[in-house]
């Protein structure tokens, strides 16, 4: 992304410095009265230099008001020359290692906790969208009978990544011979990678159970489409906090309301949101980002375990830009040193 490059002295970037975090806190124009105060200066000069601030497009006019509110450039300056980030509080560091002191967390479990401490921190949503590494090796195969007619299938790996996938069962088929399969799948083929088990499904476990189970057939496709369901689809995508963002005054309208969540329910349009070129932390104001022209995306990599992908925060573009930085400053420490 290029650099904002405007020629701004240093009291307009204090005004602005100003303008923007307090537009933050408080969601109102901010008139010349509060900056007079703040700054010790005359009524004149500051409508001066905010009328500066406004013709290079840092500023905007509210046609309620007569305050100025921060334009997508003026947040844009901000974050790249003025945001400092912010020292969280003992409460927001407490939850944070709750988060880090767990040893036991798999993968999955991590990640989702990880969305969830952010979205209760920041009162926006977290999103994670991540890929399987290539490197997952087939730990354990489970089946979880729930009825005569209903499984679930668990695939586990070594690195942690655990997917489940429900399956209806004929009324004919033995449960027990399901279960048999599944042992002696984990007997064949622990250890074997996971982009490996289906060949090796084929062609090493079915001849096997084709002499030890009557009604192979149908088992063996519950076995079949598990692998084949974790194999072709390698994304993981977790939302969270969707309703975090009715909080947020700039989306009290039911109109806008229903348009938002809809693409946050919406995979497609979440997979917008893309993985960065790098493990930097990116932000994306408004326009600039693919998902949707009224919010921010502030983005960052991970690679733990075996998944790799991108944890984003959306929030209004009025957001806590300095409190969002800081927490993922951490939060990739954490991954950095969990992921070694």
């Amino acid at each position: 992304m290029l650099k904002l490059v405007i020629k701004v002295d240093d009291r307009q970037k204090n005004l602005l410095k100003e303008i923007v975090e307090c537009y933050i806190k408080e969601v109102k124009p901010i008139g010349s009265k509060h900056l007079c105060d703040k700054f010790n200066c005359s009524s004149a000069t500051i409508r001066n230099e905010m009328a500066v601030l406004e013709k290079l497009g840092l500023l905007e006019k509210n046609h309620i008001s007569s305050g100025r509110i921060p334009s997508e450039a003026g947040y844009r300056y901000y974050v790249e020359h003025l945001m400092q980030p912010k020292e969280l509080s003992g409460e927001d560091m407490l939850k944070l290692q709750t988060l880090f002191s767990n040893k036991n967390l798999t993968v999955s479990d991590a990640i989702e906790r990880c969305l969830e401490i952010i979205s209760e921190i920041t009162n926006y949503t977290s999103i994670s969208l991540g890929e399987y590494s290539d490197e997952n090796v087939l730990r354990q195969v489970n089946i979880i009978p729930l009825d005569e007619t209903k499984l679930v299938a668990l695939v586990c790996t070594d690195k942690g990544i655990v997917k489940n996938k429900q399956f209806n069962i004929s009324p004919d088929i033995n449960m027990m011979e399901v279960v048999k399969i599944s042992e002696i799948i984990n007997k064949m083929l622990v250890g074997t990678p996971i982009s490996m088990v289906g060949e090796r499904l084929e062609y090493d476990v079915k001849p096997i159970i084709s002499k030890q189970v009557e009604q192979y057939e149908a088992v063996y496709g519950i076995f079949y489409d598990a692998f084949h369901d974790f194999i072709s689809n390698n994304e993981n995508i977790h939302v969270v906090g969707k309703s975090k963002m009715l909080n947020q005054p700039e989306y009290s309208e039911p109109s806008e309301i229903k348009r938002l969540i809809s693409k946050l329910e919406d995979e497609e349009q979440v997979r917008k949101i893309e993985k960065n070129d790098n493990r930097d932390i990116s932000i994306y104001i408004g326009s600039e980002n693919n998902f949707d022209d009224n919010v921010t995306v502030v983005k960052t990599n991970y690679s733990l375990g075996g998944e790799e992908g991108t944890i984003a925060i959306i929030g209004p573009k009025r957001m806590e830009y300095d409190r969002v930085v800081a927490v993922l400053n951490i939060l990739n420490k954490w991954l950095e040193e969990k992921g070694d």
